[in-house]
């Protein structure tokens, strides 16, 4: 069993890792990829940034020095000195359900094992390799040389990754299915008809004035709160995701197919 989160653009880059997790640190298996891209944005000025991701003047010519900074090579490969674990340097309403500053090691581990960050410049993550921070969007119109957007740069990559490790779970016995937590934008760089798996869609809704609706602000963080329940009790099969129970949530049956599993929260439990 595997699970899919999107990033986040918010970092944390102060806090530190509060766990001795170092010799489970790795390097971004794609990153020959993501170098081939950071290659591109260093060439752009800080006005190029702003017009291409819609961001402010001062986040432009933040990123535009994350650009000019981010260094990686086979020689001098990220390190916990210039580089910091990807599911500890996310940050926002994911990651805050996903909590993993207050996860113990075992659980951290599980995360690492079961847990895929699809990101624009890195492709899919696990939680603990390690990298440097940027801004990179996987809906972003960046032209490369492979087409004039990421999903085309990006091609079958990501898909034959996730392939790799569902079956590298599925050789332990555990269920062959994917976990979607992550937002269209990013899910679309998967090619599903090649995923060798299925697929469970989690779907989150919150009540307001009498009605159950799917509200942003909630639903991130839900998708965060469900892969902590996973790893907290080391999940392995699908059919225990219906006992998600955190901050109030709980899975309504008949609402529910095989492809999308609704889980609903009263508004007194919010």
């Amino acid at each position: 069993m595997y699970f899919l989160l999107s990033p986040a653009k918010s970092l944390n880059e102060s806090d530190g890792v509060p766990i001795n997790v170092g010799n489970y640190y790795s390097q971004p298996e794609l990153i020959e990829h993501a170098q081939q891209l950071m290659k591109i944005l260093k060439d752009k000025e800080p006005i190029d940034l702003q017009e291409l991701m819609g961001i402010s003047d001062d986040l432009a010519q933040l990123n535009a020095q994350r650009n000019q900074q981010w260094a990686w090579s086979e020689d001098a490969p990220f390190t916990d000195a210039n580089a910091k674990a990807a599911g500890y340097l996310f940050d926002g309403d994911v990651y805050t359900g996903l909590d993993m500053y207050n996860l113990d090691k075992d659980t951290v581990i599980y995360l690492n094992e079961h847990l895929g960050i699809l990101s624009g410049l890195y492709g899919v993550l696990k939680p603990l390799d390690l990298i440097q921070p940027y801004r990179l969007e996987m809906g972003t119109k960046l032209k490369n040389e492979r087409g004039d957007n990421l999903y085309q740069f990006w091609g079958d990559a990501i898909t034959e990754v996730i392939n790799q490790r569902m079956a590298d779970s599925e050789a332990q016995g555990e269920d062959n299915v994917l976990i979607n937590l992550a937002s269209n934008e990013y899910f679309k760089s998967v090619k599903k008809k090649n995923l060798e798996a299925d697929i469970i869609t989690p779907r989150f809704e919150d009540e307001k004035n009498g009605k159950y609706k799917v509200i942003a602000f909630y639903a991130k963080k839900a998708r965060g709160l469900m892969v902590n329940f996973a790893a907290v009790n080391k999940i392995t099969k699908a059919e225990q995701l219906k006992d998600f129970n955190l901050a109030g949530y709980y899975y309504v049956d008949e609402l529910s197919d095989e492809k999308t599993w609704t889980f609903r929260r009263d508004e007194s439990s919010q």
